[in-house]
């Protein structure tokens, strides 16, 4: 291990000098995708840099414990920082394990994600909107841009499904976990004997696949236009500028109507066709290694339940790893931090431990 870091050490220095090449601060596209690479590598490298000064610090003190003599006082402090670098050590060395992980390599995209009522009618259409209001207020705090691509709403105002964009770092790194069944247990505001019910919302997180990455050959789509229209059927303009594409090869089809240009609707649904395409993509590498991720949080199979919230009594259950909170306001008004890390630390134990499986 402390073999690679050495390299990647000097690797990281070769990097920050070429930050400062003329000829590579006016190659705007080589300046972004080493300052990306820089970036990315900063933290494990400020981990390895502390390991190295404890390491140092635990030595020369070991060093000086025998030198002592009869100083009591000294003796004591110096096992005192003995044991601190020990300690610091330990967990900077499982930190670094850690950064040391291979990286997903969509972790740093934007996502666009599609949420869609299951069972439970117009209740689970209310819940979509109360997902998708939760999802915008933890982008928001996480200074990140919110972008709706697509919405069927009904006459409640809840949402049939529902399609939006998230821009801002690191946002498919945390939002990945969120693909799957969400499970709501409340009593609707329709319901008089005051009985509580349960619906699904479906939620796919996709991340945004760039034009390189997903060629979409032009003579593979069928591209329709027609009239936009609201809730209950209410025409929202005249003009067909609602475009519907069809990818011929997979059946794939995306709708979009929120906006009154023609251009922007047909842009917006080809970015959501784009990144559909690319998770089947992803879909199928995955498939081939399955076993090797047997252990990771969830499968990101959208057939998998994997939350409920429970409205009665204040709680939200995520069923992957047994995560159980009573503060179900919190976390619906954007607060999900608790709820993500505790993802990401569960999905960061399963993959050390199939490393080290790998390596036993």
């Amino acid at each position: 291990m402390f073999e690679k870091l050495k390299l990647a050490e000097d690797h990281y220095r070769e990097i920050g000098e070429a930050l400062t090449d003329p000829e590579v601060v006016n190659d705007p596209a080589k300046y972004r995708e080493l300052m990306k690479e820089y970036k990315s590598m900063t933290p494990l490298m400020e981990a390895y840099g502390a390991y190295c000064k404890a390491d140092e610090d635990l030595a020369e003190a070991q060093s000086m414990l025998g030198e002592t003599g009869n100083d009591e006082e000294l003796r004591k402090m110096l096992l005192e920082e003995i044991e601190t670098n020990r300690v610091q050590k330990e967990k900077l060395t499982e930190q670094i394990k850690i950064l040391l992980l291979p990286r997903d390599p969509n972790d740093e995209k934007n996502v666009i994600m599609e949420i869609r009522s299951g069972a439970g009618g117009e209740e689970a259409a209310l819940f979509a909107h109360t997902l998708f209001r939760m999802y915008s207020m933890y982008a928001e705090s996480q200074r990140w841009k919110t972008e709706l691509l697509s919405g069927s709403e009904t006459e409640l105002g809840g949402f049939k499904e529902v399609s939006f964009l998230i821009e801002g770092d690191g946002a498919y790194s945390k939002l990945k976990y969120e693909s799957g069944v969400h499970r709501v247990q409340r009593v609707p505001e329709t319901e008089t004997a005051g009985r509580i019910h349960t619906s699904t919302v479906t939620v796919a997180v996709l991340p945004e696949a760039e034009e390189v990455e997903i060629e979409v050959n032009p003579a593979d789509l069928q591209i329709d236009t027609f009239r936009a229209s609201g809730a209950g059927g209410q025409h929202i303009n005249k003009t067909e500028s609602a475009i519907r594409i069809t990818h011929l090869p997979t059946g794939t089809v995306v709708e979009c109507q929120d906006e009154r240009s023609q251009h922007k609707n047909k842009d917006k649904a080809m970015r959501i066709l784009r990144s559909r395409l690319y998770e089947a993509k992803m879909q199928e590498y995955n498939d081939q290694i399955a076993a090797e991720r047997k252990g990771q949080v969830g499968t990101g199979d959208r057939s998998e339940r994997i939350r409920t919230y429970n409205y009665p009594q204040g709680r939200m259950t995520d069923h992957r790893i047994g995560l159980t909170l009573y503060r179900l306001e919190q976390i619906l008004n954007g607060d999900l931090s608790e709820v993500i890390d505790a993802l990401m630390m569960a999905d960061q134990a399963a993959k050390l431990t199939a490393q080290a499986d790998e390596t036993a």
